[in-house]
């Protein structure tokens, strides 16, 4: 499998790679607009909202993981299927992109986001896929970790948040303030500096302050299992590979009546 993290040079030098845009907003904007509007030359569109999640609920979370079904078919109708080399991109550093990645790898595909400044996504030509066959098939249970397994603190959870949503201090999308009580956080967005991710040794660093350690399980969360994507790719890279997703997230969490913490 290749590395969680390819540059622009890797890309050049392997002319079979599939380039997906996989941006997504918070805020209401159309990723396919934005698409439309300019994005990577021969670049695909993936459309998160659409494939890389099922519909929100209050009981599972604003982005529950999709069925293998509807994965599959939004991914063979991007062009993308059984064995193919995939490199996603979005424009916020990779931290939405990385659920993508992070989806297909847990299923045994190479996939790997862009490391590096995007340079401009000025290409508005139109990408018309190549016919490809994506096979469903089902999520791996052991790369997943429950809601109770997320707040039982028998192993380091990890939260992507930005700080001030950890601590409790701006919560503006999910129906309450805090974090996992436990938990710790390691904000995603900070993994990646001017569009670049740091280098391994002060990424080693940051997660091992988290109490991660090589070869020994750790679940990582977010607001809606997106974002904390990008944390276990980066944990990867830097030699932590035994991560696990908790799926709901913050979301989930949110909405039901267990304890919640706030503060550092």
């Amino acid at each position: 499998m290749i590395e969680p993290f390819v540059d622009a040079a890797w890309v050049r030098a392997n002319p079979g790679v599939i380039l997906a845009d996989t941006r997504c907003y918070l805020d209401g904007r159309s990723t396919r607009e934005a698409y439309d509007a300019g994005h990577l030359p021969g670049a695909v569109y993936v459309d998160l909202d659409g494939y890389l999640a099922a519909p929100a609920s209050p009981e599972a979370g604003r982005h529950p993981l999709p069925t293998p079904e509807a994965f599959a078919a939004g991914l063979s109708a991007a062009g993308i299927g059984d064995g193919a080399t995939v490199v996603a991109y979005d424009d916020a550093g990779g931290v939405m992109a990385a659920r993508l990645v992070w989806l297909l790898r847990s299923l045994g595909e190479d996939a790997a986001l862009l490391d590096g400044p995007l340079g401009p996504l000025d290409d508005t030509g139109t990408v018309v896929p190549s016919p490809a066959t994506f096979t469903p098939r089902p999520w791996p249970a052991d790369r997943l970790a429950t809601i109770d397994e997320a707040s039982a603190g028998a192993v380091p959870v990890i939260d992507a948040r930005p700080a001030d949503r950890f601590r409790g201090e701006n919560e503006t999308v999910d129906p309450r303030a805090g974090h996992i009580p436990g938990a710790v956080s390691v904000p995603c967005r900070d993994n990646v500096v001017d569009g670049a991710l740091l280098p391994v040794p002060e990424l080693r660093d940051r997660f091992e302050a988290a109490g991660l350690r090589p070869g020994e399980d750790f679940v990582a969360y977010c607001g809606s299992g997106v974002s904390a994507c990008h944390n276990l790719l980066t944990a990867e890279h830097a030699g932590f590979d035994s991560g696990r997703l908790y799926p709901g997230s913050w979301s989930q969490y949110a909405g039901t009546d267990r304890p919640a913490a706030t503060g550092a």
